[in-house]
């Protein structure tokens, strides 16, 4: 049987990619929903129903479980679609707010994410609950996820664009910068030029392959205990099975596969960041 994660492109391989260093002897599906990139500017609406036909497309690919590697999706149609698709473990990303929050020593924590995630109630929730001390920002980059669709990860214009949108916040305030959306982890390099020493990145990729681990194991589905942490990608590349969709057309061109190979080498970078 497969996992099935999907995002609306592809961010949603930095949590394949955490996945598939940690489980790699599990057969993986990839769903980039790429006709609807992105979530993050679609009604409440549009996006439910896209979840919908991805979540119908991996039922019926035989996966076990699936993961909603996108925070807009999580936010937006967890909840409804675990109701219907009650006899499929469907496990969602949200933005590591509670860890940032736990760990900033008082200090501010700033959180990035799509405008459909910092203004769904689900985010307002998460921070009312956690931030006793109002110490969370939110912070709408939409235009990070345009550009990783394009593959431009390193520019003059994408650090234009970080430090236009950052500008007035006072970032030696900050302890913790919380990436709220998969696509932003292919920029963590250019967050770090920009941001303070001290400031510390975080995302919910680790915690929600763990979680993806746990309810494996409790159904008696994890075919062989987790990896160290430490495995490189390139020591288990060859052996990781991985089907790759684009709004459920598979991807079988080689050279298409090859730009999928590509972005796993980045990532790879970007993980030991």
């Amino acid at each position: 049987m497969n996992i099935g994660i999907f995002d609306s492109g592809i961010g949603g391989l930095t949590l394949l990619h955490q996945a598939a260093v940690l489980m790699p002897h599990e057969k993986f599906i990839f769903y980039a929903d790429t006709d609807h990139v992105p979530y993050g500017t679609k009604t409440r609406e549009q996006v439910i129903s896209y979840v919908n036909e991805v979540i119908r497309f991996m039922a019926d690919h035989d996966c076990k479980a699936v993961v909603i590697a996108c925070n807009t999706a999580t936010a937006v149609a967890a909840e409804q679609l675990r109701s219907q698709y009650a006899s499929l473990p469907i496990i969602g990303i949200e933005p590591a707010v509670k860890p940032a929050v736990a760990e900033s020593g008082g200090k501010r924590v700033l959180v990035v994410a799509t405008p459909l995630t910092v203004h769904e109630r689900k985010l307002q929730k998460l921070v009312e609950r956690v931030d006793d001390e109002h110490l969370v920002d939110l912070l709408e980059l939409p235009g990070l996820v345009e550009f990783a669709e394009r593959g431009e990860f390193v520019s003059d214009r994408v650090t234009t664009y970080l430090q236009k949108r950052l500008m007035g916040y006072e970032l030696d305030k900050y302890r913790e910068l919380v990436l709220g959306c998969t696509h932003f982890n292919y920029f963590k390099d250019t967050f770090r030029g920009l941001m303070p020493p001290q400031i510390h990145m975080i995302d919910g990729s680790l915690g929600t392959v763990r979680q993806l681990m746990r309810v494996l194991d409790e159904r008696h589905e994890l075919l062989e205990a987790p990896a160290e942490m430490d495995v490189q990608w390139q020591q288990i590349r060859h052996d990781v099975c991985v089907r790759y969709f684009e709004s459920g057309r598979e991807i079988t061109d080689a050279a298409r596969l090859r730009e999928m190979e590509q972005l796993h080498e980045r990532l790879e970078l970007m993980r030991k960041i």
